[in-house]
């Protein structure tokens, strides 16, 4: 009989080292090994959905999720994800990690995403100033099965799917499609030189211009030249900041732009420059000289996404002498939503583990990457970044059914590459095979939990409406 491997209860969690390396085996004995894995775990085992009488309640796993967090910024986040399924899911990594972890697994672990959703896929610029298509949110990375970041995103597809109004069949065929896409691209991986799979970057404008639809293939161009044009910070300085004086400062928009109160500004001007100092330690040398040719100007907090908000996030103006900005953007990291359930962090920075874990995923990564603690009394956890580098996100409540499925194939290519830099392509690939039987259990396993994040959001307007957890309505 087949058993799936399954994960450790928290009792039994240790905190875990990155993958182990297999790529000094000879290829046919790793190969043999990933297809003894499905004698451990059948991959027809990942189709299964069914909420075990044991599942905690969504609600409760997101107020406790909420432990630490600015509390008069809750409503925000509550009311960001009562707006829909689809805005639910964005905010619900923790509750779907919860319900990973006692699925089936064959024993791979990697450098996973943590939150594997399709808006968390995009295009930015990398330090060569090439625009690429990758993951771009690893608030949530840690070590854990890599079934998980799979599972996540093919789900993703048919809630996407379903907030367009899409047949049932057009989005699990979606979903089905990035199942699928990991599963020819890790085979691809497999039978490539090493250093070539590493260096390996998805060129966005290429993946537009194979397009069909010749519509969405201009729309989508549009979107990469006008990205590409000039300088990032100085878009954004238009946009967040405006002179006072001789001083620029970033404009406030309470409640998601705003200072600290002018009494207690002094005080957090020296814990926030004490706290850059720190991170600017974690850059390389050569970074540093870079970022020693500007000063801070001005800094504010700023609410951002849908699972980050009520973390400590904001951003930094910075300005050299010949005027030029620079804006950097510092976000709270704290515990990964895959620790409780896969294990702790190599890393004990919650930090350097977002940055670590970034760096081995991405094949191009923001030169600006560092962390710190907080140099105030709660002695926070922070990464720091740049704000934005001519960053795309995909528009997704513009798809057509075909453009969903093309931008499935985009994201299952993006995650197969990034989890062949941290585990062995030749071993999972093998395991995954070269039949339908992966994504086939991938889609029925999507759309299943599509109808659960559906229960979930229903029960998140019933806690707002019993007073349970307060939701205000931003408006547009």
């Amino acid at each position: 009989m087949r058993t799936a491997i399954r994960v450790k209860r928290k009792a039994e969690l240790l905190p875990l080292s990155l993958p182990s390396q297999s790529h000094c085996r000879p290829v046919e004995e790793r190969r043999a090994a990933g297809k003894a894995l499905r004698e451990r775990c059948a991959r027809e085992l990942h189709a299964k959905w069914k909420a075990p009488k044991s599942r905690r309640d969504p609600i409760k796993i997101l107020i406790e999720s909420s432990a630490g967090r600015v509390k008069e910024l809750l409503p925000i986040r509550y009311g960001r994800m009562m707006a829909s399924p689809f805005a639910f899911y964005r905010g619900a990594a923790s509750i779907m990690a919860s319900d990973l972890a006692p699925t089936p697994a064959n024993g791979i672990n990697v450098q996973a995403c943590g939150d594997c959703h399709l808006v968390n896929f995009g295009g930015f610029a990398t330090p060569e100033r090439k625009i690429v298509f990758d993951i771009n949110d690893f608030d949530e990375t840690s070590v854990a099965p890599w079934e998980w970041d799979v599972k996540r995103l093919a789900a993703s597809f048919v809630v996407a799917g379903r907030a367009n109004g899409f047949k049932e069949s057009d989005c699990r065929k979606a979903a089905w499609t990035a199942a699928r896409t990991y599963r020819e691209k890790m085979a691809a991986y497999a039978g490539m030189p090493l250093l070539q799979t590493w260096y390996e970057q998805i060129d966005l404008e290429k993946l537009i211009l194979s397009s069909d639809d010749e519509q969405m293939k201009r729309f989508n161009l549009g979107l990469v030249r006008k990205a590409a044009e000039g300088s990032s910070h100085e878009k954004e300085f238009a946009k967040l900041a405006f002179q006072k004086g001789e001083q620029p400062r970033i404009k406030d928009e309470p409640p998601l732009i705003y200072h600290v109160p002018e009494t207690k500004s002094k005080e957090f001007y020296k814990i926030a420059v004490a706290t850059f100092r720190r991170y600017i330690q974690t850059l390389p040398p050569e970074r540093r000289v870079l970022l020693d040719r500007f000063q801070i100007a001005d800094i504010a907090y700023k609410v951002v996404g849908v699972g980050s908000v009520g973390t400590l996030c904001g951003i930094v103006l910075l300005m050299a002498g010949n005027g030029d900005p620079l804006f950097l953007q510092f976000k709270e990291a704290r515990q990964s939503v895959l620790e409780p359930h896969a294990g702790g962090s190599p890393y004990k920075h919650r930090g350097e583990r977002v940055v670590r874990g970034q760096r081995l995923m991405q094949a191009s990564s923001d030169i600006f990457l560092g962390w710190a603690t907080g140099a105030g009394a709660q002695a926070r956890h922070f990464y720091f970044r740049q704000l934005r580098d001519a960053k795309i996100k995909p528009v997704v409540e513009v798809m057509k059914p075909k453009n969903l499925r093309n931008y499935a194939v985009c994201c299952g290519w993006a995650l197969a590459r990034a989890h062949a830099r941290s585990t062995d392509a030749v071993t999972l690939a093998a395991y995954l095979g070269k039949s339908d039987a992966f994504e086939d259990a991938l889609a029925a396993f999507a759309s299943a939990y599509a109808d659960q994040n559906e229960r979930d959001h229903a029960a998140l307007r019933a806690a707002v409406r019993a007073g349970r957890v307060e939701a205000v309505t931003e408006q547009a």
